[in-house]
């Protein structure tokens, strides 16, 4: 009995251990056992790709769908480099339109610190204006590039920006991709969380979150009003790129309604590469007010 106790308390630390270390370039999953927090801390370090030293998508496919069904097209790149703590950055991110014509070149380039407290800063480059924008804090909440996405979600959202609560743990039910009519996940075994967020008077009063066991990724997620309904919803499909033996977890699709509009958001993202030697100097201003995107 006593060897049973002490194998337990060893796995037990083993996986806070595991969490707790989450250094860069480093692939991480959930551990059984892992609170709500260790659980978010992998999610985030997958969702900004922090396992890799950089990260590619030069074809990125997003469509505005109305209630209608009437549909508008933009496509994207984007681009990471994980700096590691140098210069207190941990990473710096580029997205940036490249079709239609009239918003060809517009883009958002963010730099994360190492510090939880230093805001980020996040730039808006207005091509047709020759004009780069500062963009604050209180603006996370607005529509990211007219789509039903927020700055917050897409770029700028921390771990440290919300408290989390561990569910408990289920089969996820399956998501129904309206794009496709494929159902999707079906059965995928996963954490269920809830996240609340730290600022006042924020667009939702709560989520929850579906955290795929296998990847760490964050496969569904409700958004929740004032008064406790739903009003949004995000899909985002997971699969493994491997790479010279080395698998990560990387977004191929993402769906995100708004339950209010019956809008939607559609992307997918097509040929990701990562530690490609994504140069440092595409991550700046000058580089931005030079593109010729």
């Amino acid at each position: 009995m006593k060897k049973l106790i002490l194998f337990l308390l060893c796995m037990a630390f083993a996986a806070q251990a595991y969490a707790q270390d989450l250094n860069y370039y480093e692939v991480l999953k959930p551990q059984a056992g892992m609170s709500a927090d260790e659980i978010m801390k992998i999610m985030y370090h997958n969702k900004y790709s922090l396992f890799a030293r950089d990260y590619a998508l030069p074809d990125s496919e997003v469509f505005y769908i109305d209630k209608s069904g009437f549909t508008r097209k933009k496509l994207a790149e984007r681009y990471r480099i994980v700096m590691g703590g140098k210069d207190d950055v941990q990473y710096k991110d580029l997205v940036v339109v490249t079709y239609p014509t009239h918003s060809k070149g517009l883009a958002i380039l963010t730099w994360t610190y190492e510090d939880p407290d230093r805001d980020q800063d996040v730039w808006l480059w207005i091509p047709s204006l020759k004009k780069v924008r500062k963009i604050s804090a209180s603006e996370d909440d607005d529509a990211f590039m007219g789509s039903d996405l927020t700055v917050e979600e897409v770029s700028t959202r921390r771990f440290k920006d919300e408290t989390y609560t561990l569910l408990g743990e289920e089969n996820f039910a399956g998501y129904q991709f309206e794009q496709t009519g494929e159902m999707k996940f079906q059965g995928k075994p996963c954490f269920k969380i809830e996240a609340i967020p730290k600022k006042p008077h924020w667009y939702y009063s709560k989520r929850v979150v579906w955290i795929d066991k296998e990847t760490g990724g964050n496969i569904f997620e409700e958004y929740y009003d004032k008064i406790g309904k739903v009003f949004k919803t995000r899909f985002i499909q997971w699969e493994w790129y491997e790479k010279q033996g080395r698998q990560y977890a990387t977004q191929t699709a993402i769906e995100c309604k708004d339950l209010r509009t019956g809008h939607r958001t559609v992307i997918f993202n097509r040929d990701q590469h990562y530690d490609e030697g994504v140069d440092e100097s595409k991550f700046t201003l000058r580089s931005l007010q030079r593109s010729k995107w």
